[in-house]
């Protein structure tokens, strides 16, 4: 789930959200910062103004007692009187150094830390100078309190993306595991098998019905395939059986001659019967119900079983057949179809590799999967036909004028892929290695 596009396409929208959040927060704060810089200056200019006022009306004695007054009033601003040559007169600030206009002075507190005051400078007539400030710290806690809201703020824009995503990518990846492993099935031979929906009318249960629709047909038009394939192998294996009986019975009064035409029509029609045996059971092993059987089986077992059996035989044609098992190789499968492919492919070999070839029978654990691999030196198949020889029918131009029908390595396929296994040609330096690489355990 978490290699999901689903939960990757919620974690982009979460990170662009959040930064589109910090931008917010960014902008926000710094206008916050601005307006509330402007409201300082304001209340600071229009202290200094009502004060330049008093100074007019009540003179410099009056404007001594409210700044007292005013400097000792709780939370209220910061003020200083400064006589001419900047003797302090009163207030906080009166003994502090500051040019005409607005300045930042830090000023020492009783602690011996400093803080920033905002100051507004104002020289009067006479040389005396009033100052009007404020706590600069004031716009500091203030962004920091816009600061802790902002960041609380993509905190939870992120665990929401997070949380949203996750479900999200769940409910998707159920969904499409769904459809997945409706696939898988009907890859391993149950045409039955459909994507369950759940009735929601969403994009993904349109997609299902649409999917169910089409291996609907699929499995019709393969179900009509194998059923004419099976007929037709069927109904004409019984009337070709009946010909060879009446060729068998046409041998015990033929004369040599015609004894000899008739022995190689029953060959022929052996070759039909044969051709007609292998489509037959390659259809009943893609139909996958042997399946349902399948048991632990040694393929170093069944390796043996069938050097043992065709040795003798390669040995007369003057040809080496040999066996590398050592250990036992056990999968889950059926022992007869996998004996079965074994004995194809090494009938495969022991015709197509060369009257003194040698071939090995390998049975082992590689990289942790099982192998099934037959090795000859003989001359090899080019690169661009090897896969084609899983087709059915399909043969080389040079093997044409040798007995067989195409049929048995599509019989290997077959049996290989009903074992989920992957049956592959490669070059073997010289000649032909012939795996069966099954999944690994």
């Amino acid at each position: 789930m978490f290699r999901s596009s689903s939960l990757r396409l919620a974690a982009l929208y979460t990170a662009l959200f959040s930064l589109a959040v910090i931008i917010l927060g960014a902008v926000t704060l710094f206008a916050t910062r601005e307006g509330l810089a402007r409201q300082f200056d304001a209340r600071i200019q229009s202290e200094a103004t009502a004060l330049a006022q008093e100074y007019v009306s009540e003179g410099l004695e009056g404007l001594r007692q409210a700044v007292i007054e005013r400097d000792r009033t709780p939370g209220a601003l910061d003020y200083g009187l400064q006589g001419p040559a900047g003797a302090p007169m009163a207030g906080r600030l009166s003994g502090a150094r500051s040019r005409p206009g607005w300045s930042t002075l830090m000023l020492a507190e009783a602690d011996g830390d400093h803080e920033g005051v905002r100051v507004l400078t104002t020289d009067l007539p006479q040389g005396y100078r009033l100052m009007v400030g404020d706590d600069a710290e004031r716009i500091e806690a203030l962004d920091g309190v816009v600061l802790r809201s902002f960041s609380l703020t993509l905190l939870g824009v992120v665990l929401l993306g997070v949380l949203g995503g996750f479900l999200l990518s769940r409910g998707v990846h159920r969904r499409l595991a769904a459809i997945t492993g409706t696939a898988e099935a009907i890859i391993d031979g149950d045409l039955a098998r459909r994507v369950p929906a759940l009735g929601a009318s969403d994009d993904l249960d349109r997609l299902a019905a649409t999917f169910n629709r089409m291996l609907d047909r699929i499995s019709a038009l393969m179900e009509t395939l194998k059923q004419v394939s099976t007929d037709i192998a069927h109904d004409l294996r019984t009337p070709l059986t009946r010909l060879r009986q009446r060729l068998e019975a046409g041998l015990e009064n033929a004369t040599p001659a015609e004894a000899e035409t008739l022995e190689a029509a029953m060959a022929d029609l052996d070759d039909i019967l044969g051709t007609f045996a292998a489509l037959l059971r390659i259809a009943q092993i893609e139909g996958g119900a042997r399946r349902a059987a399948f048991q632990q089986t040694d393929l170093a077992a069944i390796a043996r079983t069938v050097v043992e059996a065709f040795a003798p035989s390669a040995e007369d044609a003057g040809q080496t057949l040999t066996l590398d098992a050592p250990e036992p190789v056990l999968v889950q499968g059926d022992r007869e179809l996998l004996t079965q492919m074994l004995v194809n492919l090494v009938e495969n070999a022991l015709r197509h590799a060369g009257p003194t070839a040698r071939i090995q029978v390998r049975a082992a654990q590689l990289e942790g999967a099982a192998i099934l691999c037959v090795t000859d030196d003989g001359p090899g198949v080019p690169i661009a036909e090897r896969d084609r020889l899983f087709d059915r029918f399909y043969r080389l131009e040079a093997s044409r004028s040798t007995p067989g029908s195409g049929l048995g390595l599509a019989l290997v396929s077959a049996v290989a892929r009903l074992h989920r296994a992957e049956p592959t040609l490669a070059e073997a330096g010289p000649g032909l290695a012939a795996t069966v690489r099954f999944p690994e355990t």
